[in-house]
């Protein structure tokens, strides 16, 4: 089975494309670069990762006008980086690219990194969201492309735990997309509070 990791370069996107590297799947990295701040930094940390890892060499998809359009606090630094982080359409966005690339390269379904839904804080991180993917690509392309996550039943303390056992480290996460993490944004603070309760 052949699958399209979503990837950024994060904890959770590089653990699960490690997780499905040890049970031999097959796998077609996509790194989405949706406008977002951070995006050249997550790539950087993409490439990088996968590199040490011995992952397969990433995809480059540019659809950055949709961030520029549609703009929140992770696409737009003059907007508040927390209160403002919900981008309408992003796991939308991202799983369609990656259906669209799991057609293309012959792959059977699209990975994304979602973790325990009892802890999102967004409409798009639910089983249900994912649900309705499956059935809106299989109406859109014609065939079924599953939308797969392997995170799903995890929280932050426990990917952070299992990257640890790996030996997992220099990934990349903050939204505001400077150098050294903000430590504030959603993407920090989650990491933070992970480790305070782990």
């Amino acid at each position: 089975m052949g699958i399209v990791t979503l990837v950024s370069g994060g904890y959770d996107s590089t653990l699960m494309s490690l997780m499905a590297q040890e049970v031999g799947v097959e796998l077609f990295p996509l790194f989405i670069d949706y406008g977002q701040l951070g995006a050249a930094k997550e790539w950087e940390a993409c490439e990088r990762l996968h590199e040490q890892y011995g992952l397969p060499s990433v995809t480059r998809m540019d659809v950055s006008g949709f961030g520029k359009t549609i703009p929140s606090g992770i696409t737009d630094s003059r907007l508040r980086i927390n209160d403002d982080a919900f981008l309408p359409g992003r796991n939308l966005l991202l799983v369609l690219a990656g259906a669209a690339h799991a057609f293309n390269v012959h792959a059977d379904g699209v990975a994304i990194g979602l973790l325990d839904p009892s802890q999102h804080l967004f409409p798009d991180q639910t089983r249900e969201f994912v649900e309705t993917c499956e059935a809106a690509i299989k109406v859109a392309m014609g065939r079924s492309i599953r939308v797969l996550v392997p995170l799903i039943e995890l929280s932050k303390s426990d990917v952070l735990a299992m990257a640890q056992a790996r030996g997992l480290k220099d990934t990349y996460s903050c939204h505001a997309g400077i150098d050294e993490p903000c430590g504030v944004c959603v993407a920090c603070a989650e990491i933070k509070n992970a480790r305070k309760g782990g």
